[in-house]
């Protein structure tokens, strides 16, 4: 079994540095604010470093200083939801979190991450767009691994990593998204495809 604990998207402050600074902690969440109101009033793809550092009174070189990129603050924005979300299917309830059996696991792993990605679908995909491999992030292998432990406990011999891998890809927030608001395909639509792929991959036709 992996041993996981909750991983952020990114963390609040820079690798190897020491606890935040009050100054710094008041900055950084004036300028989170900022950022949910644009976000609000324009949408996740409205929102600028220069719309934010207008908006939150300070430098645009503040602004990426403090996060680095546009993708490093929409990293940062969807770190709450994110943890909250690793929390429900690591520790929470079946047959989303343990005690229920791996299938109904993996479906309900599913169900949850298309509800997630409807909901913040937008800045998932902003954050996407990072100069950083978006499949290195933390949050992204723990999903991964996730699957994968699924599926080893399902009994899947051929290969779990790489059907985790391959599984995960269907999850790809931009795909959905397009899926949904473009090709006009219902939520329930997604997860009862999810459910039958998954169902078919545990259990094949004989």
């Amino acid at each position: 079994m992996f041993l996981v604990s909750l991983i952020p998207i990114r963390s609040g402050t820079p690798s190897g540095s020491g606890p935040e600074r009050s100054d710094a902690a008041r900055n950084r969440e004036l300028l989170l604010c900022a950022a949910r109101q644009l976000i609000e009033e324009c949408g996740a793809d409205g929102l600028t470093m220069d719309k934010l550092a207008e908006r939150a009174g300070v430098g645009k070189g503040t602004v990426f200083r403090r996060f680095g990129s546009r993708a490093g603050l929409m990293m940062t924005l969807l770190s709450d939801s994110e943890a909250e979300f690793q929390g429900r299917f690591m520790f929470g309830p079946p047959p989303l979190g343990p005690g229920a059996p791996p299938l109904e696991r993996l479906i309900a792993f599913g169900a949850g991450r298309i509800g997630y990605v409807l909901e913040y679908g937008d800045l998932a995909r902003a954050a996407d767009h990072s100069v950083y491999n978006r499949f290195e992030v933390p949050a992204a292998v723990l999903w991964h691994r996730h699957i994968e432990y699924l599926l080893r406990e399902a009994g899947l011999d051929a290969d779990p990593w790489l059907m985790a891998m391959s599984l995960s890809a269907t999850l790809d927030p931009e795909r959905l998204l397009y899926a949904v608001r473009v090709q006009g395909v219902s939520p329930e639509r997604l997860e009862e495809s999810w459910r039958q792929l998954v169902t078919r991959v545990v259990r094949p036709a004989e």
